[in-house]
């Protein structure tokens, strides 16, 4: 009887469990659909003022919600552009997840990036700390050696970890100049240089690895 007890506890208890947990996505789910709800107003805004001219005034009232609301979710309109900016850089990963070698990968993520050009340009433009560069640094370094370790089964080396951040820097500083105009090219074109640049050790490994 007692072991029965416990059983029905312990199930009691996930149960219980289960339902908080529902119920605390729920605000989160409700939060993030007012702030894509501001960030589709802000990219609204953008296609006619620069973002040092757009005010917060102008975003709420282009999706018809209240200040008192942005303010709930964001400190002001770069806290936005850096919100939405974090959404949409794991988005164009994920597209580059989708690529069978490093260079289909990268024009997915080109294109997924060419498509949000308005705001990845903003965010770029305005990351003064270099906060947005690092992150993006630091997702597609991540990349690159799941890619690796999962198809050796080991660890990979600190002789090729050093290269493979050498070139994830560079990948990324020519992703920034692409986005910001500095560099005229098609997402193939740019995938197509990225690709070829790698340094010898790094490209025999991705072919190897069939990634080339």
């Amino acid at each position: 009887m007692l072991f029965l007890f416990l059983s029905g506890m312990s199930i009691f208890l996930k149960n219980v469990k289960l339902l908080t947990r529902v119920k605390n996505m729920e605000p989160q789910k409700q939060n993030d659909g007012v702030r894509y709800k501001l960030a589709n107003a802000m990219k609204e805004c953008m296609r006619t003022a620069p973002v040092e001219k757009i005010t917060v005034k102008e975003i709420v009232e282009t999706c018809g919600l209240t200040r008192q609301t942005f303010y709930r979710n964001f400190q002001d309109k770069y806290d936005l552009i850096n919100w939405y900016f974090d959404k949409i850089l794991l988005e164009s990963f994920e597209h580059m997840g989708e690529g069978r070698t490093v260079y289909e990968s990268l024009v997915n993520k080109f294109e997924y990036i060419q498509m949000e050009q308005l705001f990845f340009r903003a965010a770029f433009k305005n990351d003064q700390q270099n906060c947005l560069r690092d992150h993006d640094f630091e997702l597609i370094q991540e990349f690159y050696t799941k890619q690796i370790e999962s198809r050796t089964g080991r660890k990979i080396s600190t002789e090729l970890q050093f290269e493979l951040e050498m070139y994830c820097l560079g990948s990324v500083y020519m992703t920034v100049q692409w986005v910001l105009g500095y560099r005229k090219c098609t997402p193939e074109e740019l995938a197509h240089a990225l690709t070829e640049s790698m340094s010898v050790r790094l490209r025999e490994v991705f072919q190897k690895l069939g990634l080339i």
